[in-house]
């Protein structure tokens, strides 16, 4: 129940900032207006006194007029025999605009002010409509939209003290009218600002849950819905003009076969990849095997290195010339290219993704129910079927989700192997890259929407119907050893058969950084690192730098937008939950679109600056963190929160004290992957980038583009390092304080 008292203090705070905005509106407006009309005087005044003495030059001088100000025009008066000012040369509009308006009291006042070499400024703006009406249809739309400012201008002569004529100089008006409807703007949207906080802390029950609501709701809005917006609103327009040719082409038959395509290789990428990731995930986490760090470090490698070094490593080894198919064991009629081989490379690069969202999962499991199980005769096979693994769900179809919607936006993997086989993101890649058609690329990005948000309502669906606690209190340290001997060995074989092809791989990457050229020239040398290292440092600075900031930002984000999420009920929770969620499906040639459409204008412009790159990490990777949050969330009973705040804690102090630790699997899974894939992006960075601000990714894209493998091996082993090293750092600045951990019982 709203108390009438906060009411009150509420409308009475609303108008006394909204009297305190208007002031500072209308100042600054005012202020701005006088300093653009002083300097437009200026500028105008100095290039009136450049007119030539002569008048076989006269057309010249009024063209270079527009290159000098932006959609300027002139007109040249000359003095006659009775010195009344008359129309020696002038373009149409600048003509126009005498004819209709010599007469009338302004300009004779204007004009005897030019007698005396004074410039005069015409006092009323000339509008758009006011033009569309003086000049012929045909120069209609060189009509600037905001209107135009007439100035008259004395030409002196060469002594300075007499005019040889004038000028009519009209000059459009925008920059003075978007000021002011900026400022307008910013103006109402500190007033919402304003009011949204000041009545969420005066009236709201949980002010730090209603602030953090908000600024979910706001960077949403801001960096997901408006940017997509744009790219929407573009799909929709052909020349300017609204148009749904770009959609009827999207929706026919020549698009059908990739968007199928897309499916298929998205859902076969996605069961491989979380069936290997949760035999990844259950080993390390859930038996008592040694070797598991070594397991986990070796079994997250390629999600640290771009996604394309893969894929030629898979190549070089397997392609139709390749060291292993061709060289050595003489196989011909072999392709790796097409979906068998997309599956491959995918599965390859993003079954870690389901290994690092299940291995929190897992290790979260209070394994409580499983000894009760096993204590009543149970077999471990049948506890593992009906306890462990209808728990692990959430951890699974979360996993299996985000490798789908990984799949849909890849570009990278499809662009080097799909062969004849089509799928969407790489026709949206052409369109844009290749077509120069945004508004094309940006429909057949929107349409990989559509599937992807099919399966995540899915799959909430699913799980809101269920519940899945098991932590209802200090969780237990013992864990009960489900898999028997032979099944510890099946899986430890078949893990470490993945590693071992995974580092055959690696190897060839490792390799190249020895070998002049690989696949022309297999001499060995040196030389790679000190061309490469020379040419990328400044790359790898900013790669570093960037991904950095973004990564801890990202990580607390991330686990309090999880928190309210599961915890909390409001109004418009889904819909903030799909916007959340909405990056991840997005292909990141869309995302980039997007940003360069939406961020490249005021009030946010961004495009060029550090810190669209960071937003872009942060927006991009947060469903990560909220997806493998919210499922360690959903086995840990709320009544330990309760306890804490009827203890006094208060919403910040539950969060950092009691819901962080029990969540600190997935808070580290959340900052690591950031991490990663900050450094290892590729495509919207592609979009992104500046000189100041370059990317290692990209760095080493250009040396695969130009066959030099060499150079791009070394600078991806140089990223690998940087990770692992991060990876460590990490750990050790964020210990484990035993929360979580088994002791494994056989």
């Amino acid at each position: 129940m709203i108390k009438k008292r906060s009411l009150v203090k509420l409308l009475v705070a609303a108008l006394l900032f909204a009297l305190g905005d208007i002031w500072i509106y209308t100042t600054l407006r005012d202020s701005f207006h006088a300093y653009y009309e002083e300097n437009s005087m200026k500028e105008v005044s100095l290039f009136a006194r450049t007119a030539p003495d002569e008048s076989e030059y006269y057309q010249d001088w009024i063209a270079s007029l527009s290159s000098e100000i932006e959609g300027g025009r002139a007109m040249i008066l000359a003095l006659d025999g009775d010195a009344d000012f008359v129309p020696a040369a002038g373009d149409s509009i600048a003509g126009a605009i005498w004819d209709a308006y010599k007469g009338t009291e302004d300009f004779e006042k204007g004009l005897e002010s030019v007698y005396y070499l004074l410039p005069y400024k015409v006092s009323a703006e000339i509008t758009a409509e006011d033009l569309i009406r003086l000049v012929p249809p045909e120069l209609s739309g060189d009509i600037p939209p905001e209107g135009m400012q007439v100035y008259l201008l004395p030409i002196p002569d060469e002594s300075g003290f007499d005019i040889t004529g004038a000028v009519l100089m009209a000059i459009p008006v925008g920059s003075a009218a978007g000021f002011e409807s900026l400022l307008g703007s910013l103006c109402i949207l500190a007033w919402i600002i304003f009011v949204t906080l000041f009545a969420v802390g005066s009236l709201a029950r949980d002010p730090i849950t209603g602030y953090a609501i908000i600024f979910l709701l706001a960077v949403s809005i801001a960096f997901v819905a408006y940017p997509l917006f744009e790219s929407f609103r573009l799909t929709f327009s052909d020349g300017g003009v609204f148009s749904l040719a770009i959609w009827q082409k999207t929706f026919s038959a020549e698009y059908l076969r990739p968007f199928w395509g897309s499916l298929l290789l998205g859902i076969l990428t996605a069961s491989v990849s979380t069936l290997i990731g949760f035999a990844f995930a259950f080993l390390t986490e859930r038996t008592g095997i040694r070797g598991k760090k070594l397991i986990g470090t070796l079994g997250t490698m390629p999600v640290i290195s771009p996604p394309f070094s893969l894929t030629l490593s898979l190549i070089l080894l397997f392609g139709n010339n390749g060291l292993i198919t061709s060289q050595l064991l003489g196989i011909e009629n072999f392709s790796i290219y097409g979906l068998g081989g997309l599956v491959l490379a995918q599965t390859i690069g993003m079954f870690p993704i389901a290994y690092m969202s299940l291995s929190s999962v897992l290790k979260s499991i209070d394994s409580t129910v499983e000894d009760a199980a096993l204590d009543l005769q149970a077999s471990r096979l049948r506890t593992f079927l009906t306890i462990t693994l209808p728990l692990s769900l959430p951890g699974l179809l979360s996993s299996w989700l985000l490798v789908f919607t990984n799949s849909l936006a890849d570009f990278a993997n499809p662009l080097l192997l799909a062969g004849s086989y089509r799928v969407l993101s790489v026709e949206a890649y052409i369109e844009v890259t290749g077509r120069n058609n945004l508004g094309g690329g940006a429909a057949l990005s929107l349409l990989l929407l559509l599937p992807t948000l099919t399966a995540f309502f899915a799959q909430r669906y699913w799980i809101n119907k269920k519940s899945f606690v098991t932590v209802t209190g200090k969780p237990s340290t013992r864990l009960a050893e489900l898999a028997t001997k032979p099944v510890r060995i099946g899986l430890q074989t078949f893990v470490w058969l993945c590693l071992a092809f995974i580092l055959a791989l690696y190897g060839t990457i490792v390799a190249g950084c020895f070998v002049r050229n690989w696949g022309f020239d297999y001499s060995f040398t040196l030389a790679n690192f000190g061309e490469a290292l020379s040419r990328g440092y400044q790359s790898i600075i900013s790669t570093v730098t960037l991904a950095a900031v973004a990564t801890p930002i990202a990580g607390i984000i991330a686990m309090a937008a999880a928190v309210i999420m599961v915890r909390r009920t409001f109004f418009g929770k889904r819909i903030l939950e799909v916007l959340l969620m909405t990056p991840f499906a997005i292909p990141g040639t869309l995302l980039g679109i997007s940003y360069v459409l939406a961020f490249n204008k005021p009030p946010l412009l961004l495009i060029g600056t550090a810190a669209i790159i960071i937003i872009n990490y942060i927006i991009r990777e947060l469903p990560v963190g909220l997806e493998t949050g919210a499922a360690s969330l959903r086995q840990i009973d709320p009544a330990i929160e309760e306890a804490a705040q009827d203890l006094g804690a208060n919403t910040s102090k539950v969060f950092t004290s009691v819901v962080l630790p029990l969540i600190r699997p997935a808070f580290l899974t959340s900052m690591s992957y950031t991490f990663v894939r900050a450094m290892t992006a590729v495509s919207a960075i592609a979009f992104l980038i500046s000189a100041r601000w370059y990317h290692m990714t990209m760095q080493i894209y250009n040396f695969s583009e130009n066959i030099r493998f060499g150079l791009a091996s070394v600078l991806a082993t140089v990223l690998i390092i940087i990770v692992m090293g991060a990876f460590g750092l990490m750990q050790l600045l964020v210990r484990d304080k035993g929360l979580t951990e088994k002791n494994i019982v056989r």
